[in-house]
């Protein structure tokens, strides 16, 4: 397998751990306040991969690097965790599982601006459609959707584009795990303090699904998911592997059916396979 499939593939198994995400996350704030639950998972999955660091006894980054590290940390380990629990509060995991159709264009054009890549015109034509489509699903909710939890999952794909595009160009020196285990590390003397102060008062009334959804964004979603994206944007390119985030609502939309009982429209479904079809497109003109 070549360096560009081998990419894809990562970057596709990357994809269906992070689909698990967002149902996850409801399912954890039924029993965790928003705010202890990004600082929870983020010091769990950092105490792992501060372990993975010095199991393979890896040489700590450049002072150049620090600035990388700090907006990935600031991007994929506090800003997309925060404004999606948040965002969660008011808004069904189906609902914001759409959202996740505009993280290809926002990881694209970061993917420009942080990481130097020139995707043809062509491929911006087929993101942007795929973005409208979502953003056309939102207005035509009406009443359905909610103003706050909208604007939160504007906020939280805009931060994760970022570190996305951020730990991928990271990756290419560093590696995929090296760059997410080095981004929780630096968090973690704020973010395990914090959530100590944060933690509730008796643990008694909070039911099993809320403890299965913590320890999934704090294993999955925080750290193993992020080995195999960050490799598939690093070896196959950022914004052209980026577009498979496309998939991810799809897959998404699945689970919070399956495991959540949420509805799921037509329109959800539609909206879903018009944005999965952008991707074939996207991706044989990313260069």
């Amino acid at each position: 397998m070549n360096k560009v499939s081998s990419g894809w593939l990562s970057g596709f198994i990357g994809v269906l751990i992070f689909s698990g995400s967002l149902p996850a996350t409801r399912l954890a704030v039924t029993g965790f306040d928003p705010l202890f639950l990004t600082l929870a998972r983020a010091s769990i999955a950092g105490l792992l991969g501060a372990a993975l660091l010095l199991a393979f006894r890896q040489k700590r980054p450049a002072r150049n690097d620090l600035v990388s590290l700090t907006i990935v940390s600031l991007g994929v380990v506090v800003g997309f965790p925060l404004l999606t629990a948040l965002a969660l509060k008011h808004v069904t995991s189906a609902h914001s599982i759409v959202f996740i159709g505009l993280l290809p264009l926002a990881t694209a054009i970061f993917a420009v601006l942080r990481g130097g890549e020139r995707p043809r015109l062509v491929f911006w034509l087929f993101s942007c459609l795929g973005s409208l489509l979502v953003a056309g699903f939102a207005v035509s909710l009406n009443g359905e959707g909610n103003l706050t939890g909208d604007l939160l999952m504007v906020a939280a794909v805009l931060v994760c584009g970022l570190g996305y595009a951020e730990g991928a160009a990271l990756s290419r020196r560093l590696g995929g795990w090296q760059v997410i285990s080095w981004a929780l590390v630096i968090s973690l003397p704020v973010m395990l303090p914090l959530a100590l102060f944060s933690m509730p008062s008796t643990w008694s009334g909070i039911a099993a699904p809320a403890w299965g959804g913590l320890a999934y964004v704090s294993l999955f979603s925080m750290l193993i998911g992020f080995i195999f994206w960050y490799r598939g944007l690093a070896l196959g390119g950022i914004a052209a592997v980026g577009q498979l985030q496309l998939l991810q609502p799809f897959f998404g939309l699945l689970l919070a059916a399956t495991l959540l009982g949420e509805p799921v429209s037509l329109a959800m479904l539609a909206v879903t396979l018009g944005v999965v079809a952008c991707v074939a497109g996207a991706r044989k003109f990313a260069k």
